[in-house]
């Protein structure tokens, strides 16, 4: 069978049935047909159809394209290379830059056009010579545009395409079932050419919701993601806000039917261009929500672990795993295919939906007053009633971990090495925020100059400033960093952190300790990962892990070898431990760092 009968036939068999799903008043064949015209040049079937798309070894970076930046005339996105390559192309693999166009508001996620850089940051060139390197993740922003996009000037003028692609509502229509992020009109009144009008903007008065029900609507973003795979390179696409795409009238408007159905209907389009590329979809929502994004294996090939970060903030704070443990054992195993991606701390604040149901009323209000006398800030969200909620908690993690429960304490750095070392232990793919990496805290005059709570974890670092500090043997910045870097670098060794490698949550008498047990696929390797969650020294009997007497044991962090699995392991505040049947060799736990 020829490429092109092959071609053919996979629209047959794959996309023409999610399209009747998508739009069952639309020409399905007339559609179909300008799909496959779009793929047609980029098809490759002699790409494997199931590569390997991940393994023990993938570490992403989340940064902004400025997020350090050089003095002079240096484009940002030229200096982030350099910082790359210079002190991270041993450590990470992947780098999601986050958006990266023209945009009007929210640092880049309201997108005037797709298709262009922003020229403060360089060019696409710029991009394209990370991504030879790095696996580059790319945000395709879905939901909405920026007021200011060609589209949305052409609906205002009544000009075709843009005139028919946003969602007009009624301002008398009721939309009290509507789930909302945020504590913003849901409707914006816009002055066009027709008179007043009512469009929906899930986000802010800035970011227009594009309307789906629209399949012309579906052919331009499938044109921006062959862009961005084929052109740009981009190997993980993040679908941002994806949950909101599809608008019901009468429904909540969110993770609706046709909403998944259309993440089905792009991965299928991709494993016709290129199976090697990932689809990860964005939903800070509660956890069952978040984990339906899945499918049954056919959605998101990756989805985030959204309720990691709040859960493990609260058990560092209180010095206990209750929640986090209860939250371990109630997670499936991703489906064969599919991960987690893990990850503490990011661009936006700690999401507190996927907490919902997890945290005891005490533990959350305590929380919320941690976070807020260290500095953080709480932003919310409107309810149906009109009641507004808290949304997310804005704070460097670095900063929400300078103490606990108790109040300010010494054990900040060690503290927050712990966290990381938590997130880079579990089942799953570890991303880490640049911020993180550096241990960079809480920018309140960055929030102060732009009015917006999220800009306190959006610091932009001057790269002469930055690699003072890295230079600094003694500077919190050099000794999380150098830590962040060994650590990870012993851990892309281990066969048992394989995303998929099997994870069984122990459960020892101290609950200041947090214990689970990760085994490779092979079978071949254990390794338990050991965390003290307290200022305490706490001491665990071997005996509770069940070491086989017949292995070696040591501990790949520290060095130290366990001779009697009969004997005690002891833990001083906030240290963590890997102790692993596979014989430690001296590389693993040097301290030298680049």
């Amino acid at each position: 069978m020829s490429p092109s009968s092959q071609l053919v036939n996979s629209f047959e068999s794959r996309i023409k049935p999610l399209l009747e799903v998508i739009y069952p008043e639309a020409d399905i064949e007339q559609l179909a047909n300008r799909l496959l015209q779009l793929l047609r040049p980029h098809y490759c079937d002699s790409v494997a159809k199931n590569p390997d798309k991940w393994n023990e070894q993938k570490i992403v970076l989340i940064t902004y394209g400025d997020s350090i930046y050089r003095q002079g005339d240096q484009k940002p996105l030229i200096t982030l290379k350099q910082f790359l390559n210079h002190y991270l192309q041993d450590t990470i693999t992947g780098v999601h830059i986050l958006p990266v166009c023209p945009y009007s508001s929210d640092d880049g996620f309201a997108i005037i056009d797709y298709l262009k850089v922003n020229p403060e940051l360089g060019s696409w060139e710029d991009i394209k010579s990370i991504a030879q390197t790095f696996d580059l993740m790319l945000d395709l922003v879905l939901n909405h545009v920026s007021s200011q996009s060609a589209w949305f000037e052409q609906f205002k003028q009544g000009i075709k395409p843009g005139c028919n692609y946003f969602i007009e509502v009624d301002p008398t229509t009721d939309l009290s079932q509507v789930v909302r992020p945020r504590s913003s009109p849901l409707l914006v009144k816009v002055d066009t050419v027709n008179g007043d009008k009512h469009v929906w903007a899930t986000f802010s008065n800035d970011q227009i919701d594009v309307n789906f029900a629209n399949p012309d609507l579906l052919v331009e973003y499938v044109k921006i993601l062959l862009f961005y795979v084929v052109n740009i390179g981009a190997k993980y696409i993040r679908l941002d806000a994806v949950g909101y795409l599809w608008k019901h009238i009468g429904s909540s408007c969110i993770h609706l039917p046709e909403t998944h159905a259309l993440i089905r209907l792009l991965r299928e389009l991709l494993q016709l261009v290129d199976p090697a590329v990932v689809i990860i979809t964005e939903t800070n929502v509660p956890n069952r929500e978040n984990l339906s994004y899945f499918g049954n294996g056919n959605e998101a090939h990756i989805i985030y672990n959204f309720s990691l970060p709040p859960l493990l903030l609260n058990a560092l704070l209180q010095g206990k795993s209750d929640h986090l443990k209860t939250w371990m054992m109630s997670m499936p195993p991703a489906p064969m295919g599919c991960a987690y991606l893990n990850f503490t701390a990011s661009h936006d604040g700690i999401g507190l939906r996927p907490a919902e149901g997890l945290l005891s009323d005490d533990e959350y209000e305590t929380l919320l007053q941690c976070v807020t006398q260290f500095g953080g800030e709480i932003s919310y969200r409107r309810q149906p009633d009109g009641t507004e909620t808290p949304y997310e908690i804005n704070i460097a993690l670095f900063d929400a971990l300078k103490g606990t429960v108790k109040g300010e304490d010494q054990w900040q750095i060690q503290r927050f090495i712990c966290s990381q070392t938590i997130m880079m232990s579990l089942e799953g793919i570890p991303a880490f925020y640049l911020h993180s990496l550096l241990g960079t805290g809480s920018d309140r005059t960055g929030m102060q100059q732009t009015g917006r709570k999220r800009s306190i974890n959006r610091h932009r670092w001057d790269i002469a400033e930055l690699e003072r500090e890295l230079e600094q043997v003694n500077s919190p910045h050099a000794i999380v960093f150098r830590e962040l870097s060994r650590l990870i670098q012993i851990r892309r060794r281990q066969q048992a952190f394989h995303p998929n490698a099997t994870q069984y949550t122990l459960h020892p008498s101290n609950q200041a300790l947090l214990v689970f047990w990760r085994q490779s696929m092979k079978r071949d390797q254990s390794i338990f990962s050991i965390h003290n969650l307290s200022d305490k020294p706490q001491t665990l009997p071997l005996l509770e892990l069940n070491l086989i007497a017949t292995d070696e044991w040591c501990d790949l962090i520290s060095g130290k070898i366990i001779p009697d699995i009969h004997d005690t392991f002891t833990l001083q505040p906030y240290q963590s431990a890997w102790i692993t049947n596979t014989f430690c060799r001296n590389s693993y736990f040097s301290k030298g760092s680049r």
